[in-house]
């Protein structure tokens, strides 16, 4: 059955020496009862089996996320499973190769790890992880366009007299901070764009500074006419000055966007629901 809309998912996760396997589920409104979503299983491949126990366990929700990814994206996920891998990627002081991928990969997701206390998704995801499908499917550890090493500039001019789109998308979350941002002319280029922020903020700090990113780069590319949206009512309003700025530390986020909009020929800002912007996420 489709999830329903803010209310939370759970996923269990069971890790067998050589297999895996899984269930997304979530609660009704009232909690009393529990519906499957998707059931997925996996045989580690001989490599991923040399794998530690932990290190089974961080490659096998990596997997299962990137296969439940159009549903986790849109919730909040409690993590049920023996091991904690959220606490092994965060505690790990050096993170080098797959780990550092695999945390990279994960910190888009809102996933908050559970102790393993419930019995009937579990034991559907112990059946799914001893009987695996026979094919062995490799983790996908590659970023999107990891291949690309250099992109050739268009000159500059023609862009003053292109229309933009721009599309922007913050997250802050337990595996960190992330900023997106795209942008698109009328003619089809695309400048995408993502960054990691090494500080501390909330989740309307990050998509301010997703927007930030996004507005720098336009300028950047001397671009004059641009059409930003962003899935955060609080930014889009406040920078239509139609709602007012209590949090504080908002206030020098709204100041410095709209000195950013005075350097703009044309700009306007529209709000976009999250499944309209998935460009940025």
């Amino acid at each position: 059955m489709p999830p329903i809309e803010g209310e939370l998912l759970i996923l269990y996760l069971t890790v067998l020496e050589d297999s895996m396997g899984c269930m997304l589920g979530q609660l009704n409104k009232t909690g009393n009862q529990e519906s499957a979503i998707y059931y997925l299983s996996k045989k580690f491949t001989n490599y991923e089996a040399r794998y530690s126990p932990l290190e089974k366990t961080c490659c096998a929700l990596v997997w299962a996320t990137q296969r439940l990814r159009q549903y986790m994206l849109r919730h909040t996920t409690q993590l049920i499973s023996k091991m904690d891998p959220i606490k092994y990627l965060l505690e790990k002081s050096i993170l080098v190769g797959r780990i550092a991928r695999w945390q990279v990969l994960l910190s888009e997701y809102d996933i908050v790890y559970v102790l393993q206390k419930e019995i009937k998704g579990s034991v559907l995801a112990d059946h799914l992880a001893s009987g695996p499908t026979k094919d062995e499917h490799m983790v996908k550890e590659e970023f999107p366009d990891e291949e690309i090493l250099t992109l050739k500039d268009e000159p500059k001019k023609k862009n003053q007299n292109e229309s933009w789109s721009m599309f922007f998308d913050g997250a802050s979350n337990i595996m960190g901070h992330g900023i997106r941002a795209i942008l698109m002319s009328s003619q089809g280029k695309h400048i995408p764009m993502t960054a990691r922020l090494d500080f501390e903020c909330t989740n309307n700090m990050a998509e301010y500074e997703a927007c930030i990113l996004g507005l720098q780069v336009a300028l950047d590319n001397k671009v004059t006419k641009l059409e930003v949206y962003g899935d955060s009512a609080l930014v889009i309003y406040q920078l239509w000055d139609e709602w007012e700025t209590k949090d504080h530390k908002l206030i020098p986020y709204q100041a410095y966007v709209q000195d950013m909009m005075s350097q703009f020929e044309s700009i306007n800002f529209e709000h976009t629901p999250r499944e309209g912007n998935q460009l940025a996420v």
